[in-house]
Parts: structure tokens; C-alpha cells; sequence
């Protein structure tokens, strides 16, 4: 195989993931996107199979650990496709983007060992200088983005009792002067590796990377891990971006660029959508101040009496609107209700009701989860409306439904300075005539803050697993 076509190949990989940006970009386009990402991930992976086969000589050791990758790689990806559920999908996102930190890191650790089976230099000779920069900054990112994906991945998991895994922010005096003391330690040890190429200085540079990502991602709470998911993808694709120019590989580079600045165009959207600041963000630890523990806030204490509603009741006030908005949250992905939404969506519109659905940038567990959930339950992209679409239509709205959502539609972020989420932009459900607020029982959000919305005179509470009710309310409808 020559390089040209090696080249070639390549640059047609790079314009099928551009593609598949492009048509990710939007839910009617979404099929087609994907189409082009898998075929351009399965002329990148053949290709460099067959150059690392054709470099080993044809020795069928080299063949035999290529296929043991392929099989091995694409059996898990294939079972893990097929198992996952919706509501765990933020986890897999997690666990894919602590992979590819792990790889660059292992990659970092095999080229110290052996650069000239790389092609990098002749047997025998030292690395480049410029090329143990790129090493020790893929090294460490890639360092980095394993130990905060695996902190994210149980905090957005929630089943584990570890304290590092609660989705409360865990912090303690002196944090960021830590961070900033072990960021300059980092530094000096990768300028001691670009000097000397020592191996002490090369596992130092990844040691306190692997402590950063822990630090940089325990202080963020509950409320914030959609846009460290963001925020992830990105490091991921810079340490595959820094791994491309220490192997001279043009499609890691293209790859890492446009993984990395695509994250990072996501987190600074979704920053803007929660008051965040954007650098605070890439730093890390932005999810409760200035790594002092968040103020629980009066304005979020309980202020009157939940009111509960039944299914009927529910119908017919659905049943009696003209306008109805319904906001979808992580406990209607819990009980998979997506579906039966859509039956009373249907109904309603059926009926000559204005139904519309309003998504908060971080609803759910991560960017656009609710947006999945809508597609897969076919209901119309048309009707599906972003946050500053839709917030000011509230005060017309008769009845705004509320499925499993908490943070996102909290009061306190405007009333109360003192609150956790002072400042971050919500759904102002409370405006419209009526709301009704699905919930499990009248326990706080996975930020930990209680919610006065449950308590205002407009409000109604359905308690109950959402598929059950919704499926009452639906029957109720129809009826």
C-alpha cells in the first residue's frame, strides 16, 4: 500500500466525519450523519489496519494482534450498542471518552519505549524535541480526561455510595491553589521530559494527570454534568489530536481538531444556556463556587403547601386547554414514557390543542438527551422548541406539564442569589395558568436544591411513576 493512497484514504475518512458534524446538526439530518461517521471510522480503522500489517512484514503475529483488535474492539461496541438503555446512555458517552484518554496515554507510554517502531526515529536515536512536547501534552490530557471521565461516569450514574461518585460538589479549603500548584508541577515536568526525555518525568506528567482530572471534576455538582460531558469530549479530542502530531498522522489530527473544537463550541453554548463562565468551565471546578460549599438559599426552603392532582384531573385540565407546553426531564428517560407522551400529544392535537415541548439545553444527562428520546418516539421536530424559543410564551400557555424535570424549571435560579443555581437561565414554567409537575415523591433534583415551584398556588402535583400516570392520563384523554 503506498502512502499516497494511505494519504488518500484518509483525507476521504476526514471529509465523512466533517460530514457527519454537518448532518448531526439536526434531527432530520441525524440518519445520514451517522451513515457518513461509520463509514468514514470503517476506512480509517481498515486502512490502518492494513498499514500496521504491511509495516509488521506480513508476520502473522502483527495480522493476529490487528484482528484479535477488530473482533475484540467491535464485539464489545457491538454488545454495549445493543444492551444500553436510554437513561444510560450519558454513562457510555462517560465510559467512551475515558477510553480514548487511556488510549492516548498508552500510546504516550509505547512511543517512550520504543519510538522507532513508530517511524519516528532510527533505532537507537532520541526523540525529537518537538515531538516530547506532543507526547507529554497527549500524555496528559489524555491522563486527565480518563480520571475526570471515570468521576463523571458515577456521578451521572448515581448508584454508587463512593463519596467522589454523589452528585453533590465535594469540595475543601485551598482547592484551586491545588490545582494550580499541581498545573505548574505539570509544566516543569514536561520541560524536564522535553530536555532530557526521562522516564521519571513522562510518569510524573501522567500521574498528575490522572490526580487533576480527579480534582477538576469532583467539585462539579449534579446540575452541571451535562456540560462536563461537553466539556470531556472535548479533552478527548485534543489528547487524539496531540497523539496525531506525535505520530505524524494526518487523520488523528483532523479527528482530534474536530472532536475537540466541536466540544468546545458545545460547552461554551451550553455555559451561555446555564450563566457559567466558559474558562471557569475548562478549568474545572464550576459547579458550586469558588470551591466553598453552595448556600442552601431561603428562597428555595419550602414556601406553602403541595397540592396534589390525579390522572383525571390532569386529563381534563389537558382536555379544557388551548395551549399546552409539556417539559420533559431525566425521570421521563427513567421510565421510558417517551412513547405515551407522544399518544397524548397526538390526542391533543387531534382535539385542536397547541401542543409544543420546550427543551433546557441540559435537560436530562447530557447534551440533547431529551431531543434523542422525542426522535425515537417520532414525535414532530416541529413542535419540539429550545429554551429561548419558547420561555416567553409561557405567560399563554394554559397548562404547562412538567415529566420528571427539577432543575431545570427551579424558581430559586432567579429569585434567590444565595441558591446553587443562582443565575442559570430555566424554563419559567410557573408563568403559565397552570402547571403540573410530574414527580416520584417531593424529593430535590440531582443538584440537591429544593424547588418552589411545588409550592405556588398554579402548581399541581402528579405523583407516581410518569409511565403509569402518563398512561392513566392518556386512558382518561381518550376517554
Amino acid at each position: 500500500m503506498s502512502m499516497n493512497l494511505v494519504v488518500l484514504l484518509y483525507l476521504i475518512a476526514s471529509v465523512c466525519f466533517i460530514q457527519a458534524l454537518k448532518g448531526l446538526s439536526h434531527p432530520t439530518t441525524s440518519i445520514r450523519g451517522n451513515v457518513f461517521g461509520m463509514t468514514g471510522m470503517a476506512i480509517a480503522i481498515l486502512t490502518t489496519a492494513a498499514l500496521i500489517v504491511e509495516t509488521a512484514g506480513g508476520q502473522a503475529r502483527g495480522m493476529v494482534y490487528v484482528l484479535a483488535g477488530l473482533v475484540v474492539g467491535g464485539g464489545v461496541g457491538a454488545y454495549m450498542a445493543k444492551k444500553v438503555e436510554m437513561t444510560k446512555m450519558p454513562e457510555l458517552v462517560a465510559f467512551m471518552h475515558s477510553m480514548i484518554g487511556l488510549a492516548a496515554v498508552c500510546i504516550a507510554v509505547a512511543v517512550v519505549a520504543e519510538p522507532w517502531a513508530f517511524g519516528i526515529v532510527a533505532r537507537g536515536e532520541g526523540i525529537p524535541g518537538g515531538n516530547r512536547i506532543e507526547l507529554a501534552l497527549g500524555a496528559f490530557i489524555g491522563a486527565v480526561t480518563f480520571s475526570g471521565s471515570v468521576i463523571a461516569f458515577g456521578k451521572l450514574s448515581g448508584k454508587y455510595k463512593f463519596r467522589l461518585f454523589q452528585g453533590a460538589p465535594v469540595t475543601f479549603a485551598g482547592q484551586h491553589k491545588l490545582n494550580l500548584a499541581l498545573g505548574l508541577a505539570t509544566a516543569f515536568f514536561i520541560f524536564g521530559f522535553w530536555h532530557s526525555q526521562s522516564w521519571i518525568d513522562i510518569v510524573l506528567v501522567i500521574a498528575l494527570g490522572f490526580i487533576l482530572g480527579v480534582l477538576i471534576i469532583i467539585p462539579i455538582g449534579g446540575a452541571d454534568m451535562p456540560v462536563v460531558v461537553s466539556m470531556l469530549n472535548s479533552y478527548s479530542g485534543w489528547a487524539a489530536a496531540a497523539t496525531g502530531f506525535m505520530l505524524s498522522n494526518d487523520l488523528l489530527i483532523v479527528t482530534g481538531a474536530l472532536v475537540g473544537s466541536s466540544g468546545a463550541i458545545l460547552s461554551y453554548i451550553m455555559c451561555q444556556a446555564m450563566n457559567r463562565n466558559f474558562i471557569s468551565v475548562i478549568a474545572g471546578g464550576f459547579g458550586s463556587g469558588a470551591g466553598a460549599p453552595a448556600a442552601k438559599g431561603a428562597a428555595a426552603e419550602p414556601q406553602g403547601e403541595a397540592v396534589p392532582i390525579s390522572a383525571a384531573e390532569t386529563a381534563e385540565l389537558l382536555r379544557d386547554a388551548k395551549s399546552v407546553v409539556i417539559v420533559p426531564g431525566y425521570g421521563m428517560a427513567v421510565a421510558q414514557a417517551q412513547h405515551t407522551v407522544n399518544e397524548i400529544t397526538r390526542t391533543l392535537r387531534d382535539k385542536g390543542v397547541n401542543v409544543r415541548f420546550a427543551i433546557h439545553p441540559v435537560a436530562g444527562r447530557m447534551p440533547g438527551h431529551m431531543n434523542v428520546l422525542l426522535a425515537e418516539a417520532k414525535v414532530p421536530y416541529d413542535i419540539v422548541m429550545e429554551m429561548d424559543e419558547i420561555n416567553d410564551d409561557f405567560p399563554d400557555t394554559d397548562v404547562a406539564m412538567v415529566i420528571g424535570a427539577n432543575d431545570i424549571v427551579n424558581p430559586a435560579a432567579q429569585d434567590d442569589p444565595t441558591s446553587p443555581i443562582a443565575g442559570m437561565p430555566v424554563l419559567e414554567v410557573w408563568k403559565a395558568k397552570n402547571s403540573v409537575v410530574m414527580k416520584r415523591s417531593m424529593a430535590s433534583g440531582y443538584a440537591g436544591v429544593d424547588n418552589p415551584l411545588f409550592y405556588k398556588d398554579n402548581n399541581r402535583m402528579l405523583f407516581g411513576d410518569a409511565k403509569k400516570m402518563l398512561d392513566e392520563v392518556l386512558g382518561a384523554l381518550k376517554a
